[in-house]
């Protein structure tokens, strides 16, 4: 005859073992119902590649302290905030690459958003064909990491607003951001906290403005 106490302890075995048994089974119905459903949803077609396009990138070269264009075919998206931030991907590409003429590390993650923004007209009213006010967000390591000096914290500003303006015509001023906080300075020396006019020759505040 088994001893009452060796009868309990296997009954709470077979509970145990039973208990266990139930929950490992929901969750592998569980599993299979979540790869079920992924299965639903997966797309059953390539994702769409934006259309390449040519763009002109207004590249700083250390060397003369220059700013100048370079054509390049890029695939661009067509909302003009993504449009945007991948021109200055690609930009921050080119000053990352090894045989930079402007050596800046960081590439296109540096570039965390751009807002584009309308400008109000005479009489405070915006329209389809506003000016606009480009807000670039840098990252802080981006910031961090840039070489500190006037001229090549400069060189980095005018090209970023430069390139804006010859791809998006609608942008005439560009703002700053860094980890979307204003920040005084780029690395020490370029001011962030102005509004900077976008375009060849226009590398002056804007007005009175901040």
């Amino acid at each position: 005859m088994i001893p009452r106490h060796q009868t309990v302890l296997i009954v709470i075995l077979l509970v145990a073992s039973a208990t266990m048994g139930t929950v490992l089974w929901n969750q592998l119905r569980r599993a299979h119902e979540r790869l079920l459903r992924g299965e639903v949803v997966a797309p059953t077609h390539a994702p769409q590649v934006a259309p390449a396009e040519q763009a002109t990138l207004m590249v700083a070269n250390d060397a003369d302290n220059s700013v100048s264009p370079r054509i390049l075919t890029l695939p661009l998206p067509q909302n003009p905030e993504d449009r945007a931030r991948a021109l200055l991907g690609k930009l921050l590409d080119l000053y990352a690459a090894h045989d930079s003429t402007h050596p800046v590390p960081g590439g296109a993650s540096s570039i965390a958003q751009v807002f584009l923004v309308p400008i109000a007209e005479s009489g405070g009213k915006t329209s389809a064909n506003s000016p606009q006010l480009a807000v670039v967000n840098l990252t802080g390591a981006f910031a961090n990491g840039h070489p500190s000096g006037l001229e090549t914290e400069t060189l980095t500003i005018l090209s970023i607003c430069d390139t804006l303006n010859a791809n998006l015509p609608r942008v005439t001023q560009v703002r700053f951001l860094v980890n979307g906080q204003p920040r005084a300075t780029l690395a020490g020396h370029a001011d962030l906290t102005r509004t900077y006019l976008a375009g060849p020759s226009t590398n002056t505040p804007e007005g009175d403005q901040p």
